[in-house]
Order: structure tokens, then C-alpha cells, then sequence
């Protein structure tokens, strides 16, 4: 006999319970295991609950449950959430699904389609571990808040050195108008992540193999668009749909992100287990890397999920790299010295570990995968419930 979806409901202030309650489905295949009035407790009962999915019920347009969402999608990243909105979502339903949310449905709805909405979020899922029990693939968001810190010849060699250690990699080229991931892997863009949005239907990994580049080292590799202006083809909801389809597949994603925070770069740290953060040392990237750790502390990202790699380590130009744990606030867990072979590969495409593999600059690659080897797929538990308790409090 086939187990209920278990669902907890978090209603926001001003909603209305009775609404809520008659759009709830009443079968046997969801069990709706707590119906919660207000942020806080409704996160409190996260807490102590494990529902297969979160149901956010809301008026209209609201920080409250945008902050609720979040956290939600944070705490386990491989659950859905489900938003029922009152009034006209006009406006709010970009920021629910960048905020994580998988669905929405506009109330009043019948419980019989609001049942099928749960269902069909969860098996989106399914690939990703959360029906059959199976862990989710490790996803490694590289990022680097300055241009120019090495991001992509990071997320290109980390992903060389995964494939020869055995591990069906992944690699995806989130710098949507400028990607240079397959200049640097020597790859001719033959499909892209541009290609594979246009193509309509639903995803699977079946799918989206079809639309990777296969490289000599063995790592399938999702391409950038051509063109800057197929950039604004790729939505948050489409991308969280690839990590997930390709984290049932692959034993390890990487992602290459452009510069910033852009909603797509943080849809996709908001979908990782693992952040790897790229600097230099030059003044710039220091202070840049810094605030990009802030920044990530503030999403609520704990710290023992972030890797720091200096990159061009030994570079003397008036910074030495004691003062990094000064600057930045942590020590670099990699270090990746100059090595006037690294452009010449790059030029040439061919990943440092490929071209010159006992290198120093190709060993400190591979001490960058076997770190995220030994850490294994597993997010850790953010520790952020208590402060993320007080902040609903104070947004009430």
C-alpha cells in the first residue's frame, strides 16, 4: 500500500483558516500531520516534525512568508514547498519561487487539485531523494564575488579531478551571458542551457543528457547561451529543476557562477550542499570575498559548508597570506600558487590536472576535490533554527 504525503500547513496572519482548511485535501494519500497559525510556530513545529512537504498558506503579498519559504527550502533543500495565496498573486509569485517555492495555487481552489499540486511537487522531487530515502547528490556552487578570481578554471578542474577519481560529474555554466566554461575545456557549444529551456515539455535526466557536451575527462557539461540576450530565457523555476534532475543522475554538479548575487546565483546556492569561494590576493577580490562570506552568513549558509581557495597564492603583490586571515576573517582551506602554465592551458583548453598533472597548482586541484570527497554529499544543519525564530518574530 502506497504511504500518505505527510504535509505541515503554516498559515500567515490575516489568512483565513476555514479557506485553508476546505482546500485541503482529505484522502488518504495526504496526511496533513499540523495546521500552524503564524510564522514562528509554524517553525518551531518544523522543527520537531518531517513532513514530506511544506504548505504555506498567505492573503497575498508577504515578507513573513517569503522569510518562512526560505528557511524552509534551506533546512532540506530536497523537500517541496507549496504556497496557497488569497488574493491575486500578481507581483509576489516571482519572489515565491526565488525564495525556493515549488508551486502556488490561488484560493479558493478545490481540495482535489490542491492534492494533485502536492503530489506533483514531491515527485519532481522524487529523483532527488526524498520519496525513495535516497541522499542527494553533492551540488558545488563555485563562486567569486570580483571578475577575474579564476571561478571558472576553479569549477573546470575541481570537475576533471572528480571524473578521475571515478565520480560521474556535472559541470553547469551559470555565467549565462559570458560563459567561457567550454572555451576553457576546449568544447565546441554545439547544444546549451538556452537550447535545452526552448525545448518545452518536462524535464528528466534523460532529457537534459541530451543537451550536454561530453569532455575527453569524462564530465558532461550543461553550456552557457551563445548570446547574452538568450540569458533572460533561463528562470529560477527551470534551474531548479535541472539541478535537481541532474543530482539524481551524477554523483557531483559543479556550477560556475557569474560575479554577484543575482537571483539566479542565489537560487542556485539556495539548491548546494557545498559553496566553494574563490579570491585572490589583490585588495579588491579580499574585500569582495568578504563580503560574499557576510553575505552568505546573512542567507543563513553555515560556514563549515564554504571552502575558500586563493587562488595565485604566492603572487607577491604587497599582500602576504597571513594578512587573508585578517582581511577575509577565515583561513583559505586551498591554496593554488601562479603557474604561467595555467593560461597557456587554459588558451589551449585543457585543465591544468590534465595538462600538467604533477604541478603544484594541479596537486592543489585535486586536494580541492578530495576535500569535497571527504565531506561526502550530506548538507550540515545550518544551526540557524533559533535565529531564524527571532527574525520571523521581529518581521511579525
Amino acid at each position: 500500500m502506497k504511504e500518505a504525503i505527510t504535509a505541515l500547513v503554516a498559515i500567515d496572519e490575516g489568512a483565513q483558516r476555514d479557506l485553508v482548511q476546505a482546500s485541503l485535501p482529505a484522502d488518504s494519500e495526504v496526511e496533513v500531520v499540523a495546521i500552524v497559525e503564524g510564522f514562528e510556530d509554524g517553525w518551531a513545529t518544523l522543527q520537531e516534525t518531517a513532513p514530506d512537504v511544506v504548505v504555506v498558506a498567505t492573503v497575498g503579498y508577504s515578507e513573513r512568508a517569503l522569510f518562512f519559504i526560505d528557511g524552509a527550502v534551506k533546512q532540506r533543500p530536497e523537500r517541496p514547498v507549496v504556497v496557497l495565496c488569497e488574493k491575486s498573486p500578481n507581483g509576489f509569485v516571482r519572489r515565491v519561487f526565488e525564495s525556493g517555492a515549488d508551486d502556488l495555487v490561488a484560493l479558493p481552489e478545490s481540495p482535489e487539485h490542491v492534492g494533485f499540486t502536492l503530489q506533483k511537487a514531491l515527485a519532481r522531487k522524487q529523483g532527488a531523494g526524498v520519496a525513495t530515502g535516497v541522499a542527494l547528490a553533492p551540488m558545488i556552487c563555485v563562486l567569486g564575488p570580483k571578475g577575474g578570481t579564476g571561478k571558472t578554471l576553479t569549477s573546470c578542474n575541481l570537475a576533471v579531478s572528480l571524473a578521475s577519481e571515478g565520480r560521474r560529474t556535472a559541470l553547469v555554466d551559470l555565467d549565462l551571458q559570458f560563459g567561457d566554461v567550454g572555451l576553457a575545456l576546449g568544447l565546441v557549444p554545439d547544444k546549451t542551457i538556452y537550447d535545452l529551456a526552448k525545448s518545452g515539455g518536462s524535464l528528466d535526466a534523460e532529457k537534459i543528457d541530451a543537451y550536454l557536451a561530453s569532455h575527453t575527462s569524462g564530465v558532461q557539461v550543461l553550456m552557457a547561451p551563445t548570446r547574452p540576450d538568450q540569458a533572460s530565457a533561463i528562470t529560477i523555476e527551470f534551474l531548479r529543476e535541472v539541478y535537481a534532475a541532474l543530482r539524481s543522475t551524477y554523483d557531483y554538479v559543479i556550477v560556475d557562477t557569474p560575479p554577484g548575487f543575482s537571483p539566479e546565483v542565489i537560487a542556485s546556492i539556495d539548491s548546494s550542499s557545498q559553496v566553494c569561494m574563490v579570491a585572490m590576493l589583490d585588495s579588491l577580490s579580499l574585500k569582495n570575498t568578504k563580503l560574499g562570506l557576510e553575505t552568505l552568513e546573512l542567507m543563513g549558509y553555515a560556514d563549515d559548508r564554504v571552502r575558500l581557495v586563493l587562488n595565485r597564492a604566492d603572487s607577491r603583490v604587497g599582500i602576504g597570506r597571513d594578512e587573508v586571515v585578517s582581511i577575509v576573517g577565515r583561513a583559505p582551506d586551498v591554496f593554488v600558487p601562479s603557474d604561467r602554465d595555467i593560461p597557456l592551458s587554459v588558451n589551449e583548453g585543457t585543465p591544468i590536472v590534465l595538462a600538467r598533472g604533477r604541478s603544484e597548482a594541479a596537486r592543489a586541484f585535486h586536494s580541492l576535490a578530495t576535500t569535497f570527497i571527504a565531506i561526502g554529499g550530506e548538507p550540515s544543519s545550518n544551526g540557524s533554527s533559533n535565529g531564524r525564530r527571532r527574525l520571523l518574530r521581529r518581521r511579525a
